[in-house]
Order: C-alpha cells, then structure tokens, then sequence
C-alpha cells in the first residue's frame, strides 16, 4: 500500500493535479496546504507518511518547513518539489532535510516511489534528487 501524503504549494491548480495523479496510483492524498504555517499544522494533524513540499510559500520556504517538521515526533519523509531545477538551489537541496526532490514538471507516482524507496534501501545511489 502507498503511503499517505500531504501536498503543500500555493498554487491550487497544482495541488488538485498532483492529488489526482497519486491518487489515481493508489496513494492516499490525506491533506493538502498553501503555506507553510497550514503545512505544518496539517502535518501535525493528519500524520502524513510524506510530506510533498513546494519550495516557495508565500510565508516562509519549503526548507524552512522540512527543518520543522523534522523535529516533529513523527517526522514525515519530506520531497521538496519546485518549477525550479534542484541546481537552481545550490546546496541547499543536498544539505536540507528532505529525503529528495523532484521538478514539477518530472512529478510522477513513480518518480516519487523511487525517491522513497531510495531512502528505505541500505545503499540510495540516486542522491535523492531528479530533475536535473
């Protein structure tokens, strides 16, 4: 069974595209936020599995956000996604707390299955992000 997922990005267009297309693969879209304050309360309350994070909100960024939730008891995997490139970023993708990223336009179920199970195997080669 997929795990469940909360999607977090101001733009709501893309929030009702991305929940279509994983729950169309079977994954459970249990929440959806627009910021990162809502992002963090809905985390907290649902107990999303994963947490797919858009890195800019209108309040404050998605690497903000994952330090955040990082420190939550139960710390969701965070995949930050953006319409950016990850080398866009610099560094800050690799030394986040995300367990990867992917660029909007690459977000598939598969996509995001092999971000996850690249950080359950023992030996991830991928490096956690696609998209550049």
């Amino acid at each position: 069974m997929a795990p469940s997922v909360l999607i977090v990005d101001d733009h709501g267009p893309f929030r009702a595209w991305a929940r279509v297309l994983l729950e169309q693969a079977g994954y459970a879209v249990i929440g959806e936020a627009a910021d990162g304050a809502s992002a963090i309360q809905v985390a907290r309350h649902t107990r999303a599995k994963v947490v797919l994070l858009d890195i800019r909100l209108p309040d404050f960024d998605g690497f903000e956000v994952a330090r955040r939730l990082s420190a939550e008891p139960s710390t969701p995997a965070v995949v930050l996604i953006s319409t950016r490139e990850a080398h866009d970023y610099g560094e800050r993708v690799s030394q986040s707390c995300a367990v990867g990223f992917l660029a909007k336009h690459e977000l598939s179920a598969a996509a995001l299955a092999a971000l996850l199970t690249a950080v359950d195997s023992p030996n991830p080669t991928s490096g956690g992000v696609a998209g550049e």
